[in-house]
């Protein structure tokens, strides 16, 4: 835990491994479990932002991806939701609420509420590229 808090990194692990028991008491759904939960779902995902998009092409619409120790979990944000958490979205590491759309096998959370998750993670996301 030292690692991490002098330098954002551990050689233990991902960050998120270390509030995992914190997150789980909290409801948070790790990535892994995220595709078995039920399309409509609403829950919450926490993790490492590793990069933002928003492509020109999606109306405003920006794609997140967070990262726990399970792997990969990609958030919508509206650009409603963006403008009411502008001043939190930018943190490095998220808690999201949402809603689960579960299409074809491709699994998102439709963000409703983020806030920051008060851990570094151990690099910086690549936005807007």
């Amino acid at each position: 835990r030292a690692d991490l808090w002098a330098t954002g990194v551990s050689p233990d692990g991902h960050p998120t491994r270390f509030l995992r028991d914190r997150l789980t008491v909290d409801g948070v759904v790790t990535a892994v479990d995220l595709r078995t939960v039920a399309d409509g779902t609403r829950v919450r995902v926490a993790g490492g932002v590793t990069h933002r998009q928003r492509p020109l092409t999606a109306g405003g619409v920006t794609f997140v991806n967070l990262e726990d120790e399970t792997g990969l979990v990609n958030v919508v944000v509206s650009p409603g939701c963006w403008a009411r958490y502008s001043d939190v979205v930018i943190a490095s590491a998220l808690v999201v609420r949402g809603r689960v759309e579960a299409v074809e096998g491709v699994v998102n959370v439709v963000a409703e509420r983020i806030e920051p998750l008060g851990v570094r993670p151990p690099a910086r996301s690549r936005d807007f590229r």
